[in-house]
């Protein structure tokens, strides 16, 4: 899934219920006793997003609201597992072309429409329909043909055009969460403002650049293999989802007890809650890739390998993590997050080393100017640079300005340009970037076919396309295939080390660090977990709240 992403046209919705007040805390005590209370109050700082249908593109954003309202087909455990949710079992042919999913028994969608094979034919139907405009999960699923009903109503047979050896990953990831199929039928707009899953919880209200409401489901009865709470609904009345841009306004509702549980807190405000009693950090890097700087190999400058190369060499990063980010975030030197067993770092590939980045540039037939930037053939070095700062939190902000500053010493004109999220689709849907930073959580290894096979530089239906570093190499294509179609552990491994040398060879990417997910709560929330596919936060199990 795109971590930033979202579909690059702006959607109608309709919005519902007055505007509370931004300070205000809707719901106050809910119907706790009173030493309790069960409305939990969360302050997100990632954009607001379009749609709420988490099908419709395929954001983080979106899989951190639809995982209360919306569930998969199958889950992950902590142990990287993938365990039941809305299927309570399942098997392969031999030949990998046909799965067959068992699902639970008497599940009932908030709208009351049940739980079939025809379910879970209409979602497929859904994402891989190129006016739902999915990015995330129509690249997850190119492989499906069709879905077909098994022995019965509650068997779902999925026929591929090939073995898929992620699929199940891809059934576990939130932006394919099976949703009614009978509001399915409504229009987009419909659909974006009140999507219907089986969750735990139901979209009452969306006031736009304010909040979401979100009710309790009195009928769940569908956890995932791994929640504690097996028995029926939420503890939780009632969350009320807030959209406060500002970090530091961010924090501060936290600290005085206006909000509960707060995102994409800044590192400063991760260090105090550390030292707070009345708080306490979910640290939950997302799975999928690394926080990295992608390099536009599809044209000038960084068509030139001897470029790239002498970019990467000019980029001090580890000074800028260790002054900006307080400890915590640590330096990646791999296409894949921490948390991919099979991520291989290789910091020899991305060592600091100014000297050589002027040795390359030289070879390369760029000489500087009086003003140290250099030129050749009348043109300047000069890289596009867009920063969504919907997306983007100060500290990282302030990286990317270290990264341009020693990027100057060798020569280049690195241009940040901050900009909004619209703004930054757009540059990327023109090609006018030569550099982006721009992670993609997904479950699993695969997200190297994704975000680095060349399909990938052919937009989805949505106009998004996942391979920004534009690379074309028909060797890593021949290897990626092999993952994808590789039923054998061992094999696949071999695999992705391959395409993990190949892509740090071909010199398009500038690792960072992991994605982060600090989720700070006051010590009260208890029970809140990291649901492990993606690591976005669950609600089910929490509750009741002690009373202000």
């Amino acid at each position: 899934m795109r971590t930033r992403h979202s579909r690059l046209l702006a959607l109608p919705v309709t919005l519902v219920v007055a505007a509370l007040s931004l300070s205000g805390c809707s719901g106050g005590q809910g119907s706790g006793t009173e030493n309790t209370r069960t409305t939990l109050n969360y302050a997100t700082g990632d954009a607001e997003p379009e749609c709420l249908d988490p099908h419709v593109g395929g954001n983080y954003p979106q899989a951190l609201l639809g995982t209360n309202f919306a569930e998969s087909l199958v889950s992950r455990d902590k142990d990287g597992k993938i365990v039941p949710w809305l299927a309570k079992s399942w098997n392969v042919s031999e030949d990998g072309s046909t799965w067959e999913f068992h699902l639970k028994d008497g599940v009932k969608f908030t709208d009351g429409t049940p739980l079939t094979w025809e379910a879970v034919k209409a979602n497929v139907d859904h994402l891989l329909n190129p006016d739902t405009a999915s990015s995330t999960g129509y690249l997850a699923f190119q492989q499906i043909k069709d879905v077909t009903r098994g022995a019965d109503d509650h068997v779902a047979v999925v026929h591929l055009k090939q073995p898929d050896s992620a699929l199940l990953e891809s059934f576990a990831q939130p932006w394919n969460a099976i949703e009614s199929p009978t509001a399915l039928k409504r229009t987009q707009a419909e659909n974006c403002a009140s999507p219907v899953g089986t969750g735990p919880f139901v979209v009452d209200s969306w006031t736009k650049q304010d909040r979401v409401v979100l009710k309790r489901n009195e009928n769940y009865s569908s956890a995932p293999a791994d929640a504690a709470n097996q028995d029926g609904p939420a503890k939780l009345q009632e969350i009320v989802w807030r959209f406060i841009p500002d970090a530091t306004t961010r924090y501060n509702a936290l600290s005085s007890g206006e909000v509960d549980v707060i995102d994409n807190a800044q590192p400063n405000n991760i260090v105090a809650a550390g030292k707070d009693s009345g708080l306490e950090d979910l640290n939950a890097p997302r799975p999928g890739s690394s926080n990295r700087i992608e390099l536009n190999s599809g044209h000038a400058p960084f068509n030139d390998k001897k470029v790239r190369e002498a970019f990467i060499r000019a980029a001090n990063v580890d000074d800028g993590i260790s002054s900006l980010f307080m400890g915590t975030a640590q330096r990646s030197t791999s296409a894949l997050g921490s948390t991919e067993p099979l991520g291989r770092e290789m910091p020899n590939s991305y060592p600091h080393d100014l000297a050589e980045a002027n040795r390359l540039l030289d070879e390369a037939g760029w000489t500087k100017g009086s003003d140290g930037i250099r030129q050749k053939d009348g043109k300047k070095l000069t890289a596009r640079f867009p920063v969504s700062t919907n997306q983007s939190i100060p500290a990282e902000q302030s990286l990317f300005e270290q990264i341009q500053a020693g990027a100057k010493e060798a020569g280049f004109d690195v241009k940040l340009e901050p900009v909004d999220l619209q703004s930054w689709y757009a540059a990327l849907g023109k090609d006018e970037y030569e550099l982006v930073d721009a992670p993609y959580t997904k479950v699993g290894p695969d997200v190297l076919r994704i975000l680095y096979h060349s399909d990938s530089i052919k937009p989805a239906p949505s106009g998004y396309f996942a391979n920004h570093a534009q690379i074309d190499d028909k060797k890593l294509d021949d290897v990626l295939d092999k993952t994808q179609a590789s039923t054998n552990a061992d094999e696949r491994s071999k695999l992705y080390e391959q395409a993990q040398q190949i892509i740090a060879d071909a010199q398009v990417i500038l690792p960072l660090y992991d994605q982060q997910n600090h989720f700070l709560h006051s010590t009260g929330v208890k029970g809140l977990r990291a649901l492990p596919t993606v690591n976005t936060p669950t609600f089910l199990d929490v509750g009741p709240l002690p009373a202000r």
